[in-house]
């Protein structure tokens, strides 16, 4: 049974930070792409990060210089660290793996974790 576990939100002042996580199970997670999604409130789905099977990593512009996404393979785990938190990036985060094979495309969704920032 494939399960992603976020875990790491909370409430955080403006200029704060946290480290989300995200633990996986039920697939070969090395071999798939791991990203971090968000929904802000009243807004649609925004990729925030992704970090490819080879670790190469790609952030939203939103959060460029601010957010570092990284892997554990031999965890089975990705983390988001957040840094310099702004008001905006308050958001249900949800951990994301896709995988593009011959015999289909695989992707599995956690169920997400809140971050505020507020003051």
């Amino acid at each position: 049974q494939v399960q992603l576990v976020e875990s790491g939100g909370g409430l955080v002042q403006p200029g704060g930070s946290l480290r989300l996580s995200c633990a996986a199970s039920g697939f070969t997670f090395s071999t798939y792409w791991m990203n971090w999604v968000s929904r802000a409130p009243g807004k649609g789905l925004e990729l925030v990060a992704t970090i490819t099977s080879d670790s190469t990593t790609n952030y939203a512009d939103s959060v460029k210089g601010r957010f570092t996404i990284s892997r554990d393979n031999a965890k089975n785990t990705v983390y988001l660290q957040m840094n310099s938190l702004k008001p905006e990036d308050t958001a249900v985060y949800y951990c994301y793996a896709a995988s593009i094979q011959w015999s289909g495309v695989y992707d599995y969704w956690g169920q997400g974790t809140q971050v505020t920032v507020s003051s």
